[in-house]
């Protein structure tokens, strides 16, 4: 895609992506599907009237009656035992602004079977997975693509993914709120790094996240190992509810984030569109989101305790991912390093196959994004690269 900083105009029909978009396989299918009754009317009472929207719109009204149904029918057979259960081991959180290689190393860590991680049916169906995951992915994984929309990493019911879903899905109290709030920052800003909510507003988001975990433990009493880059602003609240967890933080080339970003939020907001997708203030949000994240997680970092956290580069990573995860496993004391070797090992040709999406900047593009983001540049020892553009793929 080039010329990756101009901004799409407002008015994309829901059947034709944005340019550089990938034609999804979803249709119907969206985040959306995994609002009980309650939260679809919060959202719905609110949307524009949309008529080439409502096929979406009702399969999600459909759908959430069913949730609400099958959340009911689980707190009866096992909220008592939810409710007893504790989190025994510290959850590793990997963090990073998006883009970064989070998808990467969250995917390696949970090739480790002493570990335990978040799936994409536990994520979309929070409410009732507990009751419904052996049937329901069964059935319904035809209905999914075989790989991400915005990339070309595999999908699929049981492939890894961010519990932030579930935050958004089950109390609106998260940044994915652009979603439906497209180009309004206002209505979300408050959901990064949650220091502005209100007391109730508080409560609400860590009663969530708390049972959320609660009932990964009852499926599987093992390290949880969560990725959410909306974790990155968060470091003194999970320290708060988790002091012993361990964090790793992956960083990446600047312009390479900026360039997927992009393409990442067209991508998503073509993807889960309840309207017509609006890309206005597109590259604004994600400079302002970038720098916000880097800084808070630099100002905060200092809490986490000595052995906790382990900093990496993507590059490296991409580079030599057996000897980046060696060092993470030495530097958090992780066990059973010589048993994840091979499955590693395995991994290699998969890995190395992979191919990314490719995109050329041009030097406006390029100094926009070094003049915004030049504490990243800086802090993190990457060239600003100004004397000219070569392709690059993110």
């Amino acid at each position: 895609m080039t010329q990756t900083g101009s901004l799409l105009a407002t008015g994309t029909k829901p059947n034709r992506p944005p340019e550089g978009v990938h034609q999804s396989k979803q249709n119907l299918t969206c985040v959306w599907q995994g609002l009980n009754r309650r939260r679809w009317k919060e959202i719905a009472r609110d949307l524009p009237r949309d008529a080439k929207y409502w096929p979406r719109r009702a399969s999600i009204a459909a759908i959430s009656t069913m949730n609400s149904f099958y959340e009911a029918c689980e707190h009866q057979l096992y909220g008592a035992r939810i409710a007893r259960t504790t989190v025994e081991h510290p959850p590793i959180f990997v963090l990073g602004h998006w883009r970064s290689g989070t998808t990467l190393m969250h995917n390696l860590l949970t090739l480790d079977p002493q570990l335990t991680y978040p799936n994409l049916y536990q994520v979309m169906f929070s409410g009732h997975f507990l009751l419904t995951e052996t049937m329901g992915a069964a059935l319904t994984g035809w209905m999914l693509p075989k790989t991400r929309p915005m990339d070309n990493v595999p999908a699929g019911w049981k492939h890894s993914q961010e519990d932030e879903i579930a935050l958004l899905l089950r109390t609106g109290l998260s940044p994915y709120a652009m979603l439906v709030h497209q180009g309004k920052r206002e209505h979300y800003h408050r959901f990064f790094d949650l220091t502005e909510l209100t007391a109730e507003e508080r409560d609400r988001w860590v009663q969530e996240f708390q049972w959320f975990m609660k009932k990964l433990t009852l499926r599987s009493n093992k390290p949880i190992v969560l990725k959410s880059p909306t974790h990155t602003y968060r470091v003194p609240l999970l320290l708060e509810l988790y002091p012993n967890a361990r964090f790793i933080y992956i960083t990446r080339n600047p312009y390479d984030v900026y360039n997927s970003t992009i393409h990442l939020r067209k991508t998503l907001f073509t993807e889960n569109a309840l309207s017509e997708p609006c890309f206005e203030n597109l590259e604004e949000d994600t400079f302002v989101t970038y720098d916000h994240c880097i800084r808070r997680y630099e100002e905060t970092k200092s809490l986490i305790p000595p052995g906790q956290l382990h900093e990496l580069r993507f590059e490296d990573l991409e580079t030599d991912p057996l000897g980046e995860m060696h060092r993470v496993y030495q530097a958090l004391k992780l066990p059973g390093w010589d048993a994840m070797i091979p499955r590693l090992r395995a991994q290699m040709p998969e890995h190395t196959a992979y191919q990314k999406n490719r995109f050329q900047p041009d030097i406006e593009t390029m100094q926009r994004v070094y003049d915004r983001w030049r504490y990243a540049f800086e802090c993190y020892g990457y060239p600003h690269q100004l004397s000219g553009a070569s392709e690059r793929v993110a």
